[in-house]
């Protein structure tokens, strides 16, 4: 059984026999290919939870009526990228093995692949949908296979043709948006779409990936690979609680704040924002 941790994010303090989904963090940015900062994602987000308040108006739903548990972050091995994907797909499976949704705090977007890989193993038929900026389908990222520009290439290795659904891309290079074309359903620059592949994937096994660069940097400046162009926040919530109230969400993440790019808070405060009504949608 996993303990209590000491700073959770907030209302995620019930006991873990009790709650249903058990948050964790992934402090890891060894493979970032622009500026470093991520690692610092989870215990950002955890701070500054307490800004914000358990009550979302927009789902009429408080957080201290349901049980969640905040069991900490995995101990990452700066520079071991095989070791903390390891580290990541036992916390993952544990949570899993215990009957409980896995909901994992990143980190660099790399982390995601520890967790797929946990869900594979526990789920043969299982779908990935993935709100982003970039495609993440590189074959190598110089040289390294391994990398958060690769994440869902390696993804894609686990789980086959058309089980991924990509929204909200604008950036890659030529030969990812190909390999799209053949692999994956990719929907570029918004989440037209998504309603018509949330009716699609009702009652199959999701994995839902957020990379938070998503949001356009005039809104979400704190990441390490901005990327003009972007979701509004009212977009990415609604898309969000779409996502997470109507399908059958087996694991779930969020991932590549970089808060040291954002003084004002303000894309931390966001990310809080997002996950809690992520956490509601689930429940």
């Amino acid at each position: 059984m996993l303990s209590k941790n000491i700073s959770t994010f907030i209302a995620c303090e019930s006991d873990y026999h009790e709650a249903r989904i058990v948050l964790f963090g992934a402090g890891f940015d060894s493979t970032t290919s622009f500026r470093p900062g991520a690692r610092f994602g989870p215990s950002a987000i955890r701070n500054e939870s307490f800004g914000i308040e358990t009550y979302s108006p927009y789902q009429d739903k408080d957080m201290t009526d349901y049980r969640f548990f905040d069991s900490g972050d995995i101990d990452v091995t700066f520079g071991g990228v095989r070791r903390t994907i390891a580290d990541i797909a036992m916390r993952t499976d544990m949570i899993l093995t215990d009957g409980k949704l896995p909901f994992m705090i990143g980190g660099e977007h790399l982390v995601t692949l520890g967790s797929v890989m946990a869900l594979k193993e526990k789920n043969d038929d299982l779908y990935i949908i993935h709100f982003d900026a970039h495609a993440d389908l590189r074959d190598d990222y110089l040289g390294q296979q391994l990398s958060h520009a690769c994440v869902l290439r390696r993804c894609h290795e686990l789980v086959g043709d058309g089980h991924i659904f990509q929204f909200g891309i604008r950036s890659g290079d030529r030969e990812e948006f190909r390999f799209a074309e053949e692999h994956t359903t990719m929907h570029r620059f918004s989440f037209d779409g998504l309603e018509e592949t949330v009716e699609k994937l009702k009652g199959k096994n999701v994995y839902f990936t957020l990379d938070l660069d998503v949001l356009d940097p005039s809104i979400f400046p704190g990441t390490g690979t901005p990327e003009a162009g972007g979701v509004t926040f009212d977009e990415l919530r609604k898309a969000v609680t779409l996502v997470c109230g109507n399908l059958n969400i087996k694991g779930c993440d969020v991932c590549e704040l970089s808060p040291v790019y954002d003084q004002s808070g303000v894309s931390t405060a966001a990310a809080c924002k997002i996950v809690r009504e992520m956490l509601l949608a689930l429940s």
